[in-house]
């Protein structure tokens, strides 16, 4: 079999796998949801729950098992001590983007399983657990949204000429940089979002940028990277690089989410 069919077949299959496991974490996240569940407070006064920790081992059982030789680094594994290094493939997961959004009542929390090769987010999936969707995407394969409509491919699109829309993260919903950015831009539209959500809307082509300022954490940004590229789109460093991975704790630079240019 020639090399390239075979990684091509080799993602669909990382894919399909990435995305059964975001299902099965949305739906136990929606079951804990419906009775109820305490929130706790981490060492970085970031909340936790019993939902990001459920969805979290579900999710990396499954990875582990059905791919023993890829290392997993997902968010909560890190924050209870679990040393992990970058290696040239691992999976990075967070369980719930957007435990804050959860634990208020609001709908905009995600699973995100992405997997990096090289530094580089290379596929992903994520589940909008709230909405029923499931956004899934690899390079060289495209990307799609699966909902109760069924599954079908998405694309970035470019800026319309009545201005973009563009989403920003609801807790930074005052700061300076955003007011800034939008000065800068023929702007149609504003919203204030949490999670990968805003990701999910920029790779489907609802909306056009997402600028973030402030810390964001790798495995908040794989998967989602993943899909917007796979669907045209872009996620650029400050110096206008594409997103990376393996950085030192994890920790992202602020970056921009773009449509199609």
């Amino acid at each position: 079999m020639h090399a390239d069919h075979a990684s091509r077949l080799d993602a669909a299959a990382l894919l399909d796998l990435a995305a059964g496991l975001a299902r099965e974490a949305a739906a136990a996240i929606m079951a804990i949801r419906a009775r109820g569940c305490a929130v706790e407070t981490k060492h970085d006064d970031s909340p936790v729950t019993e939902a990001d920790r459920a969805a979290e081992a579900l999710i990396t059982a499954g990875l582990r098992a059905a791919t023993p030789d890829i290392p997993v680094v997902a968010e909560e594994e890190v924050a209870s001590g679990r040393i992990c290094a970058p290696s040239p493939l691992f999976w990075l997961v967070d369980p719930l983007d957007g435990t804050r959004e959860f634990a208020a009542g609001r709908p905009e929390f995600t699973v995100n399983v992405g997997l990096v090769r090289d530094g580089r987010a290379v596929l992903g999936a994520v589940a909008i657990p709230a909405s029923g969707e499931l956004f899934g995407g690899a390079i060289g394969l495209g990307a799609w949204k699966e909902d109760g409509a069924g599954r079908r491919g998405i694309t970035a699109r470019r800026v319309p000429e009545d201005g973009a829309v563009v989403l920003a993260s609801r807790h930074y919903a005052g700061d300076p940089r955003i007011a800034a950015f939008l000065g800068a831009h023929r702007i149609a539209r504003l919203a204030n979002l949490g999670s990968a959500v805003k990701f999910c809307r920029v790779a489907e082509g609802a909306a056009d940028l997402y600028p973030r300022f402030g810390t964001t954490m790798e495995w908040d940004t794989a998967a989602p990277q993943a899909v917007v590229e796979a669907a045209g789109g872009s996620v650029r460093d400050d110096a206008g690089a594409p997103l990376s991975y393996g950085k030192p704790g994890w920790v992202n630079p602020d970056f921009l989410c773009r449509g199609r240019v």
